[in-house]
């Protein structure tokens, strides 16, 4: 079996699965969202701001965007060692990613808990 340094031990079977992890936290959250959009009769600001100043929501919707973030690594990863031949190109591109995914993480935590 051959093992590439740039999986960082992952699996093809490790990757279905988390993506198909993802993409049912992904489901609910949006189940949940549009199910609560249609629900509201009124939906102002401080409705919104209600929703989100429980804890229970924080946590879900953390959740979501860490399978958001999760979902794009592994499709973002999959597609640039399809398609970027050069492994120097490769490395950066995905480097460029990883940093773009990180910040992501980091707004969407400080946007959430105001850390």
């Amino acid at each position: 079996m051959v093992r590439n340094a740039a999986t960082l031990g992952r699996s093809g079977v490790h990757d279905f699965v988390l993506l198909r992890a993802s993409a049912l936290v992904l489901a609910s959250y949006l189940i949940f969202l549009v199910g609560y959009l249609v629900l509201t009769p009124e939906l102002t600001f401080s409705v919104w701001q209600n929703l989100f100043a429980g804890v229970a929501m924080k946590v879900f919707t953390l959740l979501a965007l860490l399978a958001l973030l999760i979902h794009g690594w592994i499709g973002l990863w999959q597609v640039l060692t399809d398609y970027i031949k050069p492994v120097g190109l490769r490395a950066f591109l995905q480097f460029a990613v990883n940093l773009v995914l990180l910040a992501y993480l980091f707004a969407g935590v400080v946007i959430l808990w105001g850390v």
